[in-house]
C-alpha cells in the first residue's frame, strides 16, 4: 500500500491551511487503498534554505534537513495544501520543497488550494516545480474559495468538494502506485 503525505503548506500565524489539511485527512479515512499522514512543515522548523551544497548531492549538514529528508523519503506521494499568496504558493512551502531533490523524485502529487480564486495560481506556480523534481502531478485539484468555503475565517467547505478530493486521491494513489515500481 502506498503512503501519501498531506503537506500543510503554510506556517503563517492564524493560517487556515491546517483546517483545510485536517479536512483532507478526514476525507482520506474513507479510503482503504492508501495510508495517509498529515505533515506540517511548521513542525520541521526549516529556516531559509541554509544547506551549503545543492540538494541533488544529498550531502545534508543540518539536522532539520536530515529530519525533513527522512520524512519525505518514506512517502510515495503527496497532497500539497497550499494557500495563494500574491499569485503564487507560500514562501514557506517553496522553501521546504527546495531543501530536497532526490527524496521527491518519481513520486506523485495532487493539490488542494485556497485563495480568492481558489488558489489556482498557487497550483500553477507549483506545477513546473513538480516537473523539475520529477514528481508526476495529477490533473484534478481541489480549489477552495475564501468567499464560498469560509465563513468569517472559519473553514466550511461546500460539500461538492468531497467528490473532487476523492478524484484527487484516486489519481495520486494510481500514479504513486505506478511510480513506486521504478524507484
Amino acid at each position: 500500500m502506498v503512503k501519501i503525505g498531506i503537506i500543510i503548506g503554510s506556517t503563517r500565524p492564524g493560517r487556515v491551511g491546517e483546517a483545510v489539511a485536517k479536512w483532507v485527512f478526514e476525507q482520506s479515512k474513507s479510503r482503504s487503498d492508501a495510508e495517509f499522514e498529515l505533515i506540517d512543515i511548521k513542525d520541521y522548523d526549516l529556516p531559509i534554505l541554509d544547506e551549503p551544497v545543492p540538494a541533488a548531492a544529498q550531502q545534508y549538514t543540518k539536522e532539520h534537513t536530515k529530519k525533513w529528508a527522512a520524512k519525505i523519503a518514506e512517502l510515495d506521494g503527496f497532497l500539497f495544501v497550499t494557500p495563494e499568496y500574491n499569485h503564487s504558493t507560500s514562501a514557506a512551502l517553496k522553501n521546504a520543497i527546495d531543501f530536497l531533490f532526490l527524496e521527491w523524485n518519481n513520486k506523485a502529487a495532487g493539490f488542494v488550494s485556497y485563495g480568492s480564486i481558489g488558489g489556482a495560481r498557487a497550483v500553477e506556480a507549483l506545477r513546473p516545480i513538480m516537473a523539475q523534481l520529477k514528481i508526476a502531478d495529477v490533473r484534478e485539484q481541489v480549489m477552495l474559495s475564501l468567499f464560498d468555503d469560509f465563513e468569517n475565517g472559519v473553514f466550511k467547505p461546500n460539500p461538492r468538494h468531497e467528490k473532487t478530493v476523492q478524484t484527487v486521491f484516486d489519481q495520486v494513489i494510481s500514479w504513486s502506485t505506478a511510480l513506486k515500481t521504478i524507484r
